[in-house]
């Protein structure tokens, strides 16, 4: 067997010695530094997706389970639920238009559609802190008054940390772009951030239709 086909079929990546002048190359690892930090994000909201998943099915067997559970749009203000929905919503849309900016090396438009995603989410915990002042000092709602009050204000919390959170890590990303910090190279670090707020923006509407409308 001549010495050119015992060449063939070894791979392709391989030292090459140096009395044959060659170099060797790195091997890289499937998985990057970037990819590594999106691999985490996944897997924190796997755990927090099934902390949620819980909290919610508790609430529905205590619902189902109790005949003196409250039809909670005669409690909750709906439309005023509603329009934090709608707020949150688009902040993911605008989170989704800030990762394609930076993307593309426009930096003006990244900062402009992270402070609207930062602004939507300011938006919805300043709502949110009105319904629960109209809940517990006008409407005298407590974690002690009842399981439904109980369940509520332990879901909207545990999504409110949640919502605070988020604001905290993208005003650090706007903080970073204002002063060139981040650019396109940086945009994986945009795109993980964007994973945590699109997952928080689709609990609150798991957590709007079980709770508010059915």
């Amino acid at each position: 067997m001549s010495e050119g086909s015992m060449t063939v079929g070894t791979p392709a990546l391989q030292a090459a010695s140096p009395e044959h002048g060659g170099f060797e190359e790195a091997v890289e690892t499937p998985l990057t530094p970037d990819s590594r930090g999106k691999l985490g994000m996944w897997i924190f909201l796997v755990g927090d997706a099934t902390t949620f998943g819980t909290a919610i099915a508790a609430y529905a067997a205590l619902r189902i389970g109790n005949v003196n559970w409250p039809v909670p749009s005669t409690i909750l203000g709906i439309p005023a639920t509603a329009l934090m929905t709608f707020i949150l919503i688009c902040s993911s849309m605008t989170m989704v238009q800030g990762l394609a900016a930076i993307r593309q090396g426009r930096q003006a438009a990244f900062r402009a559609f992270l402070f609207l995603t930062i602004l939507g989410g300011l938006l919805f915990l300043g709502l949110q802190a009105r319904e629960w002042h109209h809940l517990i000092f006008e409407r005298g709602l407590s974690i002690k008054t009842s399981l439904f009050s109980a369940t509520f204000f332990l879901l909207t919390g545990f999504h409110g940390c949640h919502v605070i959170a988020g604001v905290l890590l993208l005003s650090v990303l706007l903080i970073r772009g204002l002063f060139g910090g981040l650019g396109a190279a940086q945009a994986r670090t945009v795109e993980v951030a964007g994973l945590y707020w699109h997952f928080v923006d689709l609990v609150w509407i798991l957590i709007f239709t079980f709770v508010y409308l059915i």
